[in-house]
């Protein structure tokens, strides 16, 4: 989605009721429609991290007041995360499914934070998932976890060169810790279809990136690839090209037994899917039955995930019904890899009506992953991370009905 980090986490802010103007360690501080504080307690500074997100960061000028931190600083590399969506719809094609989903979950946000902070040292500018909280999940049902983290930290020297091992290291305890707890867990390389900032462009070096990727997992079928998260403003051509580089580097490392995600243009949102990303449907895979189509979708009015607020009740069948006759005229299977509501009965009753829809037509929406959980979001509107963030206090108990 097009927001990024907000976060809170093992970093908490200490300070009384009268200095609310300010925001806490790690808090939201600023972005496109923000109304809050927009200077933080001593200690942290309002750091720009794109048009809609500024963040209390560690470092700048002190002030009156004080914050006290706990973070476990582990050296190692890391990022932030940004996102969003765009537009369409269509009558709702017959359903004809109504099954369980074979993946439902959750992302986890945090080794892609830290934007423009590489290689940047873990607990202080990215964090991976906190194993109490995923446990958590685990416990209740939810078995597929989308792991949010970011190339240039993994790869500090270029694309085709050598992994950082104790990034590596972290991410794949990370993983395995939710795989050997019998879910499945997805490598998400959240990146926009960018390194560094720049558009990939060198489709042969993206796809040895995923060979070399893909050769650390070959043993672990719960193991999930995406290709990349969220391609935007980018030629049609080249996301299709990158997409299949990707699957043609995992299956040529000897992964064949795990599933790939793609993910489209626009960033990857259902509701202009088919009219943005119907060259997708040419994207191959040696290995039958292992491909998915992965999309987005948020409901506020532009599709972004920025505005607690919905556009109606209505509104999420109406931004996938495109989406699912496009998956069923071409013979493809796909998931909802983002999705969320803000604390309130309208987008109550539209995320349960976009499950409901996704459930109806499960012989071609496999599932569907919640953004987002993560240690480091604090109070934001979405967050999923037990036991206190918003969307996990508002939402859990919609989400339980359909595991």
């Amino acid at each position: 989605m097009k927001t990024s980090i907000f976060t809170g986490a093992a970093v908490l802010a200490s300070f009384s009721s009268g200095v609310a103007a300010q925001g806490g360690a790690w808090a939201q501080c600023g972005g496109q429609g923000w109304s809050g504080a927009t200077t933080c307690v001593a200690g942290y500074t309002c750091t720009f991290v794109n048009n809609w997100y500024s963040q209390c960061l560690p470092g700048g000028a002190a002030s009156t007041f004080t914050t006290t931190s706990t973070a476990v600083i582990r050296p190692t590399t890391t990022l932030v995360t940004l996102s969003t969506s765009r537009t369409s719809s269509a009558a709702v094609p017959t359903q004809t499914a109504g099954g369980k989903f074979k993946w439902f979950g959750v992302n986890e946000a945090g080794g892609e934070f830290g934007q423009d902070t590489y290689p940047g040292v873990w607990g202080k500018h990215f964090i991976f998932p906190d194993n109490n909280a995923v446990r958590t999940l685990i416990n209740q049902g939810y078995n597929t976890f989308r792991v949010g983290f970011a190339m240039e930290r993994l790869s500090q020297n270029g694309l085709t060169n050598g992994f950082d091992a104790a990034y590596l290291r972290n991410l794949t305890e990370s993983i395995n810790f939710i795989t050997n707890a019998g879910a499945y867990a997805v490598l998400d390389p959240h990146n926009f279809g960018r390194y560094f900032g720049n558009i990939i462009t060198d489709v042969d070096a993206f796809g040895t990136w995923w060979n070399n990727l893909a050769k650390h997992f070959l043993l672990n079928e719960r193991v999930i690839f995406d290709t990349n998260n969220e391609y935007h403003t980018m030629s049609q051509d080249l996301v299709l090209r990158l997409n299949q580089a990707a699957i043609d580097g995992i299956r040529s490392a000897g992964a064949t037994s795990q599933y790939i995600f793609v993910e489209g243009n626009s960033w990857s949102g259902a509701w202009t899917w088919n009219t943005t990303n119907h060259n997708l449907r040419e994207l191959r895979d040696s290995v039958e039955g292992k491909l998915v189509y992965q999309m987005h979708q948020y409901l506020d009015s532009d599709g972004s995930g920025t505005n607690p607020n919905c556009v109606s009740g209505e509104i999420g069948v109406q931004r996938v019904v495109g989406a699912t006759r496009w998956l069923r005229e071409n013979g493809k299977v796909g998931i909802l890899g983002e999705f969320a509501g803000g604390a309130n009965s309208v987008c109550q009753t539209a995320v349960k009506g976009l499950l409901e829809h996704l459930k109806a037509n499960s012989d071609v929406w496999h599932g569907a992953l919640w953004w987002s959980a993560g240690p480091w979001w604090g109070d934001y509107m979405f967050s999923f991370e037990p036991p206190s963030g918003t969307g996990y206090v508002n939402y859990n108990g919609v989400l339980r009905q359909y595991l």
